[in-house]
């Protein structure tokens, strides 16, 4: 077999080629890292930016918060704190007229459905007034109306039908009370029946409430 031999200059440009190819893939290896963890950086920088951004947001819708809470305090006291309430009434007396102005509000309109309070206020009203109660109906419509995942901003109705007996002037009165209820009520259908003295009264109406605001405190996800 023929022997193979190689020149000390053939070695030494071997050894230099190694060398080159060995320099030429760690600066490859490097210049891709660099260019990885820079990409990295900048996208981890960005984030932050936003996530500072969002900070900065947060707390000044935080002051303006707290500023209004001060300045509705200040409005609420001065709303319940007057010697006569809107209606004419003592705000440190209970009666049909007295209260506050915040309870004569949530007498006015309630923040909930609640038929079965509606049915109490109306059998108190016309029992003070010596009228036969014969029915009270209408819908217990509570829970479809709390399980709504939005609150309307507007006032919601609540029918109701109730039948009454008396005489026809004293009849006619009932129709006041209801003019002058500090809740609104609006009669849809009225039908009588019977003579002067004894007289049926058939009435089909609707009050209403507004759901109450809710403080809906939620998180963001910065991406």
């Amino acid at each position: 077999m023929p022997k193979i031999t190689f020149s000390a200059k053939r070695l030494q440009i071997n050894k230099e080629n190694t060398r080159t190819v060995a320099a030429i893939s760690l600066a490859a290896i490097l210049t891709t890292f660099s260019l990885v963890a820079s990409n990295a950086l900048l996208s981890q920088r960005s984030y932050q930016a936003r996530v500072i951004s969002e900070k900065e947001k947060a707390a000044r819708q935080l002051e303006d918060n707290l500023e209004n809470i001060k300045n509705l305090r200040d409005s609420y006291l001065v709303f319940v704190g007057t010697v006569q309430n809107i209606i004419g009434g003592d705000p440190k007396l209970n009666g049909d007229r007295n209260g506050d102005n915040a309870k004569i509000i949530l007498d006015a309109l309630p923040s909930k459905y609640d038929f079965p309070a509606l049915a109490s206020s109306l059998e108190k009203l016309l029992d003070e007034r010596n009228f036969g109660v014969e029915s009270i109906a209408g819908t217990d419509d509570e829970l479809s109306q709390t399980s709504q995942t939005s609150p309307s901003p507007l006032a919601v109705e609540i029918p109701f039908e109730l039948t009454v007996n008396s005489n026809y002037n004293s009849l006619k009165s009932l129709i006041e009370v209801f003019e002058l209820s500090i809740r609104p009520m609006h009669i849809t259908a009225l039908t009588l029946s019977g003579n002067n003295e004894a007289t049926r009264l058939s009435i089909s109406a609707k009050t209403y409430y507004q759901p109450a605001k809710n403080l809906d405190i939620t998180t963001k996800e910065i991406k």
